[in-house]
C-alpha cells in the first residue's frame, strides 16, 4: 500500500511514522508513506497557500490553486483508490472504515489547516471525508497519523500475529474483553479461573460474554449497529 499525505506542517508527521509498527511496515515494504509539503506549491515569491475568506470572518482558508496543483501532479503519477480529506465536519472514523481502506493500494490524504480548505477542493477532488472525533485540532496532521496507524496495522504481515487485529475492539461491534497476564495472583486480585483452565472453548465463551457485557455497559450504541 502507498499512502501520500499533503500537509502544511509535514514535520509533525515525522515521528509517528518512524517508530514501532508503522516503521516496521515500511521497512518490510508492506507500506510506503510519502509526505508532500503544500508550501512547495505556494503562489508567488512568498509561496502563499492561504487567504482570507470571501464574505468576511475570522480565520484563513487554504487556497484552491496550491492544493489543486499538488493533487494533479500526484494523480499524473498514479491512480488513487481514495482521496481523503481529514476534517472534523465529517463522519467519524470507525473500525469498518479502517478495514475497508486497508484493502486499497493507493490512498491520498489531504490534511486541513486554519479554517479548512476552499470548498471547491472538496467538491472536485475528495472522494471520502473523515473525522477522528467531535473536536477541533490545530491541523489535520495528527488526525492523518491516527488514520494511517489504524489502516496500516491491518495490512497482512504488518502485525506478527494477524489474529490479534481480528480480535480488537470494534471488529464485531463489541469492545474487547478484559485481558490478564502473570502473576495469576497480585495482592489478592486473582485472574479468573476459566482463563487458567486450559479449556479453550470455555475460555472463548467467557471472552464473548465479557465482551458483550463490557459493550453493554460502556458503549451500548454499538449493539444498536448489529
Amino acid at each position: 500500500m502507498r499512502i501520500d499525505i499533503i500537509s502544511v506542517a509535514p514535520n509533525l508527521l515525522e515521528s509517528p511514522f518512524n517508530h514501532s509498527i508503522i516503521k516496521r511496515a515500511q521497512e518490510k515494504g508492506l507500506a510506503k508513506i510519502v509526505i508532500h509539503d503544500l508550501r512547495k506549491y505556494g503562489l508567488g515569491n512568498y509561496k502563499q497557500i492561504d487567504d482570507t475568506q470571501f464574505g468576511g470572518g475570522a480565520g484563513m482558508v487554504l487556497m484552491i490553486e496550491p492544493i489543486s496543483n499538488c493533487i494533479k501532479d500526484l494523480q499524473a503519477e498514479r491512480e488513487y483508490d481514495e482521496i481523503i480529506y481529514m476534517t472534523p465536519d465529517a463522519k467519524t472514523l470507525n473500525q469498518s472504515t479502517a478495514n475497508t481502506l486497508s484493502l486499497k493500494e493507493n490512498i491520498l490524504i489531504l490534511t486541513g489547516h486554519y479554517k479548512g480548505v476552499d470548498q471547491r477542493i472538496r467538491d472536485k477532488f475528495i472522494t471520502k471525508e473523515i473525522s477522528i472525533g467531535d473536536y477541533v485540532l490545530t491541523g489535520g496532521e495528527l488526525a492523518a497519523a491516527v488514520l494511517v496507524d489504524a489502516v496500516v496495522r491491518l495490512i497482512p504481515g504488518v502485525i506478527g500475529d494477524e489474529q490479534s487485529a481480528l480480535t480488537d475492539s470494534f471488529q464485531d461491534n463489541l469492545l474487547s474483553p478484559p485481558v490478564y497476564t502473570r502473576p495469576a495472583d497480585f495482592d489478592g486480585m486473582k485472574v479468573p479461573d476459566v482463563l487458567l483452565s486450559g479449556n479453550f472453548p470455555k475460555i472463548e465463551d467467557w471472552r464473548s460474554e465479557k465482551a458483550y457485557e463490557r459493550t453493554q455497559q460502556i458503549r451500548p450504541d454499538l449493539l444498536d449497529n448489529e
